[in-house]
């Protein structure tokens, strides 16, 4: 069985700007046939830390947002709160950051509601009966809704390679119960001869598992939850990751919670992602590099798996580019 992928490139002309463009992407990929009239339709983003600026466009969220509702949907936006210090851990400041970012009702027409609650204890246990997990911990918000679409900036991430669809929805959606389940065996390492101790680190880690010793970093395991915070905020890149079975158990956990996110809702379901502004690193970083590859286009389809897939299978996203552009639809073997 093939799933289909519908691919948008970024060339607009007088009659069809990138706005109209994007609505008739939603509707060719099957936008209408996700919800019913008066149906809650959560839409799954990230709303960028503050001091970055590579998260989508909130003006392309109204986009969306304004199609749901053409179709008697009511949408509200929608994320979980994060593991680490930063401007999102908690539903206060994480609104306070949604809006500064300019995802205010006046923009983009739709509610910001946080999905795991006012401090990520919100959630609904979803049985999956995984290799790694039993249950799951989703934010109830987004476990309650009659529908869900997804809707991921691609780009880089330190511990899985890249953040697309299955990192939306497995570690986006996830309580901070189910964000800590999913982190836990992975444990940075420090490299004593990069590190300068200026405790940039040990400021910023929010389960006070990094010390200074000697003027050197130094982790407590026990207390560390994975969140590789500090690999990010470390200005000497003396933090990284201890690559091994760990990163490779740490991806089948987050497919497993994109299983529990999806339960119920496989046909109530539409994955979107951006390949534009390909920053290096996560959106979660208070900074964003330039981007690594040239503004690609936007895809859409209703297999969470195939919209990932062109990323995988091609060495670089310019190939993809060159291979895909003039193709709408292509076609991926499941």
């Amino acid at each position: 069985m093939k799933s289909t992928v519908w691919f948008m490139d970024l060339r607009t002309t007088p009659k069809e700007n990138l706005f109209a463009k994007l609505g008739r992407l939603l509707e060719t990929a099957g936008l209408s046939e996700t919800f019913k009239k008066r149906d809650l339709v959560a839409v799954k983003l990230h709303f960028g830390e503050t001091g970055n600026a590579a998260f989508i466009r909130p003006i392309f969220l109204r986009k969306i947002v304004e199609s749901i509702k053409n179709h008697g949907g009511k949408p509200f936006l929608t994320d979980a709160n994060t593991l680490y210090a930063g401007t999102r851990g908690n539903a206060v400041s994480h609104v306070m950051t949604a809006i500064q970012n300019g995802f205010a009702y006046a923009v983009v027409d739709a509610p910001v509601v946080i999905a795991d609650g006012l401090r990520g204890k919100t959630e609904t246990a979803v049985s999956v009966n995984g290799k790694h997990f039993k249950k799951v911990y989703i934010g109830s918000e987004i476990a309650e809704a009659d529908a869900l679409i997804s809707v991921a900036h691609f780009k880089g991430h330190e511990l899985s390679g890249f953040g697309g669809t299955i990192k939306n929805l497995g570690m986006g959606c996830a309580s901070r119960r189910g964000k800590m389940a999913q982190h836990s065996g992975l444990c940075p390492k420090v490299e004593e001869e990069k590190c300068v101790g200026c405790g940039d680190c040990v400021e910023h880690c929010a389960q006070h598992a990094l010390s200074l010793a000697e003027e050197k970093a130094v982790i407590d395991e026990k207390k560390c939850i994975g969140c590789a915070e500090c690999i990010l905020i470390c200005p000497n890149s003396a933090i990284g990751i201890q690559w091994g079975e760990s990163i490779p158990v740490f991806l089948e956990k987050m497919a497993e919670y994109t299983a529990g996110v999806l339960k119920g809702k496989e046909s109530r379901s539409l994955y979107v992602n951006f390949i534009n502004n390909i920053s290096p690193a996560c959106d979660c970083c208070a900074n964003n590099d330039a981007p690594i590859v040239r503004d690609i286009g936007v895809v859409a389809s209703k297999d969470p798996v195939a919209i990932s897939l062109p990323y995988t299978f091609y060495n670089n996203l310019i190939l993809f580019y060159k291979l895909y552009v003039t193709q709408v639809p292509f076609m991926i073997d499941d």
